[in-house]
Order: structure tokens, then C-alpha cells, then sequence
């Protein structure tokens, strides 16, 4: 018998989740299967009650008095039919929010967790369960023996997702490992080590018949030494300080114990048995075990300095640790890492520095949510960025000097910015807001050339500038309503209009295809792109605008969230972004597909920001992120290289002055280079 709180104690009312009479219920159904061999009708109640004791990943105070009851009950049980009520007190256990045990129930809990072990171990045993199950079983088992690589068992309740994600233990990133458990043919290369002999857990334990159970040649001799790790720990009682590489092969041998399925045991315990292998972070680049990965800070968990193979977040086939990752089209990629204000690139040698804009934060509780890099002749770059406050700032490119501002004008905040550079070689700065106000701006005196103008519902979301063969520069304006705008910047005159299915716009571009001649691409909230030609008077009018390629946008599934012009050596081509991180350039004068493109990888997923700009040296560059992400993806589609830098800030908006890229974030404005200095 263990301490339980009486079901008749007024303590019930102070508990969530459950009732004192929800649980003599089912203490009544189980027993009544107990004494007979048989019933189900106990499990459909228990499902029930369970999801009270445990809503979306949160277990109730509850839960600690009714389970000391329920698992005497289910103890008492034939084993082979609690396996499905062990692997679900195992979810609770290893929940993610898991409030502290009140300390009346501190020790009823404590015991239950005790005979839960040693009953759910008979289950392993003795039930006749498919393999997926078995895993599932032994996890929860290692869960109630104390061990943290219990935790596991969120992540591989459906083991059909071949899928895995890692969470480094040092700088939190995640890593995926796309079809990690699609093949495991061979064994990793190093097999972990023995459990210590001195760590044996004290007071007995239920573990010694799953030792004799494993056997060391149910996968062949390949895999006996790992099968020989797996004993160990079991005859050790899975101490907490065991490593979890070690525990993962007792789970993986487990399930390779005889069971109904055979083949279908034997290859998962041979995937599960990778599980005991390496993977490097992406972002902090150190390399950890798996198991370290798994679990959320894990014991004893320390980066590995020489492992012979390490998985990356790119491709499930190991790669040497000393090797770069392989690009998209197999090239070699670079990591590089901050240190301070430097860039270090992936051989510890510096790249370049990061500047900081100074008092780049125009409104604090917001940083900067909008930049427009601004150039004319004879006269030095400025960097425009505003915030939520409605206040502008202009810095000098060099040097992050502050040189206006911040500008008050506008009445709202400010979301969109764009440089007009005017026939007459001087240049403007208009500025749009959350509702709907459009400012134009002298950046060389910092003053309004008027003050804001318009109220149009959803504000304007998108701003760029558009050419066209009569001379003229026009302001175009997009808002999430689906209003498409034309403006002569100097008269804040209407002077036309796109879109003429009035679809809501979240992103737009100018795409020039001559001196005197800009299209203009435009993503929708549904994931179209549209293509307009503001030459045109009519709006229903193509003109020199092409359509992007239906069956190439439908093949790729390719639901565009992005748009950005990229300048090339010869032309100006358009860049698609979605959500999953994937990027497309394509040819505005065919609307095909150009190259390869961009592959989604880890912590690219969201909304995509997308700049791009042609190097000293000719070559073009595509940096993309994602909104409020920190990392940042440097792709050069001619050659396929992709280089990643993590950055401490959360980006908001990215545009590119020659060589440098700005990047707008939380706190304010820096710049850093795109070639090494």
C-alpha cells in the first residue's frame, strides 16, 4: 500500500483537473477488471480523465493526488493490458509544464512513481505489443526510473515522422535532421561507453530481468556492442548519472526483444540505435550527442571535441566534423559566428565588423521596423529607419553617424520607406504609416517636403518606386486591402492605379527591365504573385508585365510571402520568398524559374525578409531571414554557396548600400559586410 489522499477528503475541492468522484469511478471499473481478467470499458473512462490531468502539455495539481490511486489499481492488473495507461503516465510525468508536487502529496507521488516502475516493467516484459509501442513502453519506464532521457517521449509518439529535432544544449537553436529514421543500415561509428560500475542505483531496483532480456545478437554482430551498453545500464537500474547515449540503447534493445513483429522490431531498434550518434549546431557549431539533444538541459550534457561523425541540420548522411555543410547544389557553405562586434568567419578568422547606428532606436519599445538606403550623386549614403513612434533617422553609411533626427512628422507609425531618385539628379524619401498617412522627406535637410497626407484602412504596408518610358518616377503604395497606388511624389497627386482584382498585398517590389522602365511584383496574403506595368494606363492591361509561371510555382508548391529585385551582372531579376524559408529567382521577361533555388533549412521558417545587391567583385548575393528570427542566410545563386550568421538581435527589415547589409532589428540599426575586409 502506498499514501494516497482519501477520496472523501474535503483537500479534492482544492485540486484541478479531476474529482475525488471521477476517480473512485474508474477505481471501480479497474477493479472490477482486475478480479474478472478482463474488461475495456476502465480505459475509455481513464482517456477521460486524463485529459484532465494533463490539457495541452500542462499537468493540474490534480494529477498528484489521483495517480498514487489510479497506478495501485492498474498495477493490480493483467500486464498486458496497462501498456497504453504506463505510456500516458509517462507523457504526464515528462510534460513540459509540470507544476511542483504539493508537499502533502509529495511522498503518495514519489511511491506511486516507484511502483509504476517496477509494474510497467512487467508490461514490457510480458506484453506482446508492436515495436512502436515497445519504445514507447521503455521510454516511459526510464521516465519513472528518474532519468531525463524520459523526456524523449514527446518526441517520438509518432515514429512514423521520420523527421528530428534537436535543441542545442549551449545557445538553445534548433537543429532538424530531415528523414533522420528513414534508414539506419549501419551502426554509428562510436559506441558509447559502459555505465560506470560505481554508479549502481542504491536500494534495489526492478531492472535486472530486462538485463537478461536483451540479448546481445538480436541485430546482428555489428550491433552487439551496442546491445552489450544496453545490458549494462539495465543491470545498473538506469542511475540519473548514466549518459543518455547509453539509456537510448537500452530503449533500442528493448525494443529489439521478440515480439510479434519481428522484422518490423528490428529495424526501429536499429534506427532508434542511431539516436546514439553526434550532431553539430548550426548556430553556435558545437558538436553534442543526440541524446543531449533531446532532452531540455539535460545532465551532465558538454560539447564533444573530437567525434569521429557528426549529423548537420542539412541532410541525414553524416559528414566529417571538420568538413563545411554542403550547400544547395553541393558546394561547400560557411558558418560564421559573432564575437563582440566582430564577424568571425568558420576558421576563426575575422570577416568584418558589425557597426552600430548610433542612437539608432528612434522608438525603444520597437526598434527599427522600416529602412530606405538613399544615394545621389556627389553626395554621401544615408540610411533612413523608423519606428513605432512615428520618428525618423538618417545615418551616414560609413560610419553610423547620426545625421537628422530623430524627425518627428509622423502622426502614426511609420511601416514602409522608400528612396525616389528624381529626374533632376536629387532624390526624395517617402515614408508611409499604420493608417494610411504618406510623407515625402528632404533627406539632405531632414525636412518634409509637405506634411503626411491620406487615411487609408490597414495603413500602407509596402512602398517602392517605379519608372516608366515618359520620364516620370512615380511613388507606388500597396496596402493589405488591396489598394495599389500611383503617385507623383512631388504633388501627392493620384495618377493611377494597379491591382485591379484588388487582392490584399503583403509585399511588393520595383523590377526595372530598362534605363526608363520598372514593373512591379506584388505577393498577395492567398501566396500569388502579381506582375504590373505602371506604364500602362489601364490596369487591366498587361503591358510589358509576364506572369510568373503557373505550373512552376504550382510543382515547387511555392505560396509566395516576398518579393525582392536582385541586381545581376547583365539585368535585374525578381526573388520570391515563402514562409518555409525558400527562395526562387526568376526572369521578369519570361517569368521562368531561373537556377536552383534556395532550400528551406532550420530556423528559416516564417516571414521572409529578402534583400539582395551586386559585390565589388560582380558577384550577386541574396541575404535573407526571417522576421524577428536572428539568423541570416547569404546565398549566391550562381555557385549555390550559402553562408549563415546568427545575429543577438531580432531582425525587422534588411536593405543593402553597396557591399554592407543594414539590418533593422529590436534595438535599433547595424551594418556588417558581405566580403571578408
Amino acid at each position: 500500500m502506498i499514501s494516497k489522499l482519501p477520496l472523501y477528503s474535503p483537500r479534492w475541492r482544492d485540486l484541478d483537473g479531476v474529482k475525488a468522484e471521477e476517480v473512485e469511478a474508474l477505481l471501480e471499473q479497474m477493479a472490477s477488471a482486475s478480479a474478472t481478467g478482463s474488461g475495456e470499458a476502465w480505459k475509455q473512462t481513464w482517456t477521460y480523465l486524463a485529459a484532465g490531468l494533463m490539457n495541452d502539455g500542462t499537468v493540474s495539481d490534480g494529477a498528484y493526488a489521483a495517480l498514487p490511486h489510479l497506478v495501485e489499481a492498474a498495477a493490480a492488473l493483467p500486464p498486458g493490458q496497462t501498456v497504453d495507461f504506463w505510456v500516458d503516465l509517462g507523457c504526464i510525468v515528462t510534460a513540459d509544464y509540470r507544476p511542483p508536487v504539493p508537499a502533502d502529496l509529495e511522498a503518495g507521488f514519489g511511491a506511486a512513481l516507484r511502483l509504476a516502475e517496477r509494474a510497467a516493467i512487467r508490461s514490457l516484459l510480458a506484453a506482446e505489443t508492436a515495436a512502436q509501442a515497445r519504445a514507447h513502453l521503455a521510454l516511459s519506464c526510464v521516465a519513472f526510473a528518474g532519468h531525463h532521457m524520459g523526456e524523449a517521449l514527446g518526441r517520438f509518439l509518432d515514429l512514423r515522422d521520420s523527421g528530428l529535432l534537436l535543441v542545442c544544449p549551449e545557445c538553445g537553436s534548433d537543429t532538424e535532421i530531415s528523414e533522420f529514421l528513414a534508414d539506419a543500415a549501419r551502426p554509428p561509428s562510436e559506441v558509447p561507453e559502459l555505465p560506470d560500475p560505481a554508479h549502481v542505483r542504491e536500494g534495489g531496483h526492478p531492472w535486472g530481468e530486462v538485463a537478461e532480456a536483451v540479448q546481445e545478437n538480436a541485430l546482428g554482430e555489428e550491433w552487439e556492442s551496442f546491445l552489450r551498453v544496453a545490458r549494462g545500464v539495465a543491470a545498473a537500474g538506469v542511475p540519473a548519472e548514466t549518459p543518455g547515449q547509453a539509456v537510448l540503447c537500452l530503449v533500442a534493445g528493448v525494443v529489439a526483444v521478440n515480439g510479434p513483429l519481428q522484422q518490423a522490431a528490428t529495424e526501429l531498434a536499429c534506427q532508434l540505435m542511431s539516436l546514439t550518434g553526434y550532431f553539430r549546431c548550426w548556430d553556435c557549431e558545437q558538436t553534442w550527442t543526440i541524446a543531449d539533444g533531446l532532452a531540455e538541459n539535460p545532465d551532465g550534457a558538454r560539447p564533444r571535441v573530437h567525434p569521429t561523425a557528426a549529423l548537420t541540420d542539412h541532410d541525414g548522411p553524416a559528414a566529417s566534423v571538420d568538413s563545411t555543410v554542403a550547400g544547395p547544389a553541393g558546394e561547400a557553405a560557411t558558418r560564421f559566428r559573432r564575437d563582440g562586434n566582430v564577424v568571425l568567419a568558420a576558421d576563426g578568422t575575422p570577416w568584418g565588423r558589425i557597426s552600430v547606428f548610433a542612437e539608432s532606436a528612434p522608438d525603444a519599445s520597437g526598434g527599427v521596423n522600416a529602412l530606405a538606403v538613399v544615394s545621389g550623386p556627389g553626395r554621401p549614403t544615408l540610411v533612413a529607419g523608423a519606428g513605432d513612434g512615428g520618428s525618423l533617422c538618417l545615418w551616414d553609411v560609413v560610419d553610423g553617424r547620426l545625421v537628422h533626427g530623430p524627425l518627428p512628422g509622423h502622426p502614426d507609425r511609420i511601416r514602409s520607406m522608400t528612396a525616389l531618385p528624381l529626374p533632376d539628379d536629387h532624390v526624395l524619401l517617402a515614408s508611409g504609416g499604420d493608417t494610411g498617412t504618406i510623407a515625402v522627406w528632404n533627406p539632405v535637410t531632414g525636412q518634409p517636403v509637405r506634411e503626411p497626407a491620406g487615411d487609408w484602412p490597414g495603413g500602407v504596408t509596402g512602398m517602392c518606386t517605379a519608372t516608366i518610358p515618359d520620364g516620370r518616377t512615380l511613388l507606388v503604395t500597396a496596402t493589405p486591402r488591396g489598394a495599389v497606388r500611383l503617385w507623383d511624389p512631388e504633388t501627392g497627386e493620384c495618377v493611377g492605379r494597379l491591382n485591379p482584382y484588388g487582392s490584399p498585398i503583403q509585399s511588393i517590389a520595383a523590377v526595372p527591365i530598362a534605363a526608363d522602365h520598372t514593373l512591379i511584383a506584388a505577393s498577395d496574403t492567398a501566396g500569388r504573385l502579381h506582375m504590373w506595368d505602371p506604364a500602362v494606363d489601364d490596369p487591366w492591361e498587361t503591358g510589358a508585365a509576364v506572369q510568373l509561371n503557373a505550373r512552376a510555382l504550382a510543382d515547387a508548391d511555392h505560396r509566395v510571402a516576398a518579393v525582392a529585385a536582385v541586381p545581376t551582372h547583365d539585368r535585374t531579376v525578381l526573388a520570391t520568398g515563402d514562409n518555409r524559408g525558400v527562395v526562387v529567382l526568376w526572369d521578369p521577361a519570361t517569368g521562368a524559374p531561373i537556377g536552383d533555388s534556395l532550400p528551406f533549412s532550420t530556423g528559416t521558417a516564417g516571414l521572409p525578409l529578402i534583400t539582395a545587391t551586386t559585390l565589388r567583385d560582380g558577384r550577386t548575393v541574396v541575404v535573407t531571414g526571417t522576421q524577428h528570427g536572428h539568423r541570416l542566410r547569404i546565398w549566391e545563386p550562381e555557385t549555390g554557396v550559402v553562408e549563415h550568421i546568427a545575429l543577438d538581435v531580432g531582425l525587422n527589415c534588411l536593405a543593402t548600400a553597396g557591399p554592407d547589409l543594414i539590418a533593422g532589428h529590436d534595438r535599433g540599426v547595424l551594418s556588417l559586410p558581405l566580403t571578408r575586409e
